[in-house]
Formats: C-alpha cells, sequence, structure tokens
C-alpha cells in the first residue's frame, strides 16, 4: 500500500463507503474506500503544500476512487493555468464517473483566462465521455455569466453523445442557461435544436429551478417534445 493510500483508508468510514458505492454505477464498489468529501478536501489541502503531492499527481492510473478523487482536488488547487491544464490532460482518460469529474473545479480557471474558450471546445470534442462532460461543466461554470456568447450555445447543442452522463450534463447546461440567458436559449427549445431526450430533460430540469420565473415554467412545459410528434 502507498503512503497516499494508507492516508485514506486512516480515514475510512465503512458506512459511506456502501452509501457512495450505490450513488456510482460506473464504479466498481471493489475499488471505493469510504472517505467522506470534507475529510478528503481536509486531506488535499495538508498535502498541497508537501512534495508528496508532487509524486502523487504523476503517478497515473490510480487503483482507487479516493485517489482519483484527491487526485482532482490537488488539480484544482494549482495556481497557474498552464500546469493545470497539462496535470488536467494526463488525468482526465482515467476519469470513469460523474463525481470524479464534478469536483474538478480549476482554481486558475476563475478569471477566465484567454485560451480557455478554445481548450474548452478540444475537451467537448474529445473521444471520452467525461473529458467531454468536464468541457461542458467548465461551459456551464464560466461561461453564462457577464463572459457569456451565443456560440457557446451552439457548442453545447452540437454535442450529440449516446453517454447518459454527457447527454445530461447538455440538459443541465441548457437548463442553466434557460435561468441565466433564457432569451438565448430558448430558441434552442421552440425549434428543436436537441435531441427528444435531452429536450425534454432540459425542460425537466429548468421547471424544477427556483431561478425560472412561473410564467417562463408554463411556456417551457408546452414545449415538451412528445412521441410521434
Amino acid at each position: 500500500m502507498t503512503e497516499i493510500q494508507k492516508l485514506l483508508f486512516d480515514r475510512q468510514d465503512p458506512a459511506y463507503r456502501a452509501f457512495q458505492s450505490k450513488l456510482m454505477p460506473t464504479v466498481d464498489p471493489e475499488t471505493v474506500i469510504g472517505v467522506r468529501m470534507p475529510v478528503l478536501r481536509k486531506l488535499a489541502k495538508e498535502l498541497a503544500r508537501m512534495l508528496l503531492a508532487e509524486d502523487f499527481l504523476r503517478q497515473l492510473p490510480h487503483r482507487y476512487y479516493e485517489e482519483n478523487n484527491l487526485h482532482g482536488l490537488l488539480i484544482s488547487s494549482i495556481p497557474n493555468y498552464g500546469p493545470t491544464v497539462a496535470a488536467l490532460e494526463a488525468f482526465l482518460p482515467h476519469v470513469d464517473n460523474w463525481a470524479t469529474c464534478d469536483l474538478l473545479s480549476p482554481k486558475a480557471f476563475q478569471d477566465h483566462p484567454p485560451e480557455l474558450p478554445g481548450q474548452i471546445r478540444r475537451w467537448v470534442g474529445d473521444p471520452h465521455p467525461y473529458t467531454v462532460r468536464f468541457g461542458l461543466g467548465m461551459l456551464l461554470s464560466f461561461y453564462l455569466d457577464e463572459d457569456f456568447r451565443p456560440e457557446y450555445l451552439a457548442l453545447a447543442a452540437g454535442v450529440r453523445r449516446e453517454e447518459y452522463y454527457v447527454r445530461m450534463m447538455v440538459a443541465w447546461y441548457f437548463a442553466t442557461a434557460l435561468a441565466k440567458q433564457y432569451d438565448a436559449a430558448l430558441p434552442y427549445l421552440v425549434g428543436r435544436r436537441l435531441d427528444r431526450w435531452t429536450h425534454n430533460k432540459t425542460i425537466q430540469k429548468a421547471v424544477e429551478s427556483y431561478r425560472i420565473t412561473p410564467e417562463q415554467k408554463t411556456y417551457l412545459r408546452s414545449l415538451r417534445w412528445r412521441e410521434g410528434a
């Protein structure tokens, strides 16, 4: 057992392991240690200041789910754009579940570096489904407010994949876009520019949002794409 693995097993919670395993059907339960996320975040902060973290980031692939999550948290703490992207390029091909994918929140991206939209385009076009999901997540996180551009909606709508966790992120992106950029996003539903599953899932998520007005929700419900329509 490596030093990092020992640190993780020292923080194991068997009850949480059983609970967490049920949430991730794509992950082998034998690879789940059972470390709660607040505990994992605290460990990541402690390791980020140690040389042990640098060695750990070079050790891919990992055996355990929590090792991957720890890896993602350490990447998220890297302060500079170039090293963050390099670390992500090495790590993303090994991501095999939605939870590890979605915890990635790079500190270096918070100021929206000018290179980031081009990098997101490359991730969104990647063959690996969780790389695509990550790219869509970055588009959702950083480019639906003051840095929004209509072309980003077209980029997300152009993702036509069969993987559930990719399609779900496209729907989540458009539901959030309806909350933040309603007038720009609405034509994608009116014109049925998404596949039927994603179209209907977008409406479902949007009408569940407190950021959508009652009047907007009523109209969105009328846009549901029914069988045979």
